[in-house]
C-alpha cells in the first residue's frame, strides 16, 4: 500500500512539472458566438435554446473508483491552470462589438435587395464580394460598391476585436474562418455565398 500511495504521489510530481499550458483557440464556442451575431445582422429567427442536460448523479461515479484514483484525480485537476475552464466562452459583449453589430444590422436593410438580386454575397472569406455587377442599375452601381467596402470594412473590425477582447489577437484569421461558415450557414433563401472552392450558388 505505501508502495502504491508513493507511485501516485511521484507520478503527480511528474505529471505537474511537465504540464504545458496550451490555450486552444475554442471553435465551438467561437461558432456559437459568431452564429449569434450572424443572426442578429440578419435578422433571422433564433433557433429555441438548447435545454440544460439533466445534473449527473457525481456521487454515484466517486463510489466507484479507487479513493487513491480518485485523490489522484483531484490533484491532477488542481495542477492544470483556470485558464482552460475559460475557454469555454467567447466575449461578443463588449462596447466596440456591440457597436460595429449595431452598425452591420443598420447596414442590412440596404444591402437585402443586392443580395436578393445575385449582385453580391457571402464569400469564403468571411466578408461581402461583388458577384454580378449588371444585375445593378447603373445609377446605384457606386452606392452598392460604397455599401460592400463599409460592411467589408466593419467585418474586418469585427473579426479582429473580437479577438482582441478575449485577449487572444492571434485568433483573428481563426475568428475570420469561422464567420466565413457561419455567414453561408445562415443565408437567408435567395443569398448567393462562395463555396469552398470559389463557385457561387444561390440558397
Amino acid at each position: 500500500m505505501v508502495r502504491r500511495v508513493f507511485g501516485f504521489g511521484l507520478a503527480a510530481l511528474i505529471l505537474s512539472a511537465c504540464v504545458t499550458i496550451n490555450i486552444y483557440f475554442p471553435a465551438a464556442a467561437a461558432e456559437e458566438a459568431a452564429r449569434t451575431i450572424v443572426r442578429d445582422v440578419l435578422q433571422g429567427e433564433s433557433q429555441a435554446p438548447t435545454p440544460p442536460a439533466p445534473p449527473q448523479d457525481k456521487q454515484s461515479d466517486v463510489d466507484r473508483v479507487h479513493p487513491l484514483a480518485f485523490a489522484f484525480g483531484r490533484l491532477l485537476e488542481g495542477l492544470v491552470p483556470a485558464a482552460q475552464a475559460a475557454q469555454a466562452d467567447i466575449d461578443i459583449n463588449t462596447p466596440a462589438i456591440a457597436a460595429l453589430r449595431a452598425s452591420m444590422q443598420r447596414r442590412q436593410k440596404n444591402l437585402a435587395p443586392f443580395y436578393r438580386s445575385g449582385a453580391i454575397g457571402f464569400d469564403n472569406r468571411g466578408s461581402v464580394s461583388l458577384r454580378d455587377l449588371a444585375a445593378v442599375p447603373l445609377a446605384q452601381r457606386n452606392q452598392v460598391k460604397k455599401l460592400v467596402a463599409d460592411e467589408n470594412a466593419d467585418r474586418a473590425r469585427l473579426y479582429a476585436e473580437i479577438a482582441r477582447a478575449n485577449g487572444h489577437p492571434e485568433w483573428e484569421a481563426e475568428v475570420r474562418a469561422t464567420f466565413a461558415k457561419v455567414w453561408v450557414q445562415e443565408a437567408l433563401p435567395g443569398y448567393w455565398y462562395q463555396d469552398a472552392g470559389g463557385a457561387w450558388r444561390q440558397r
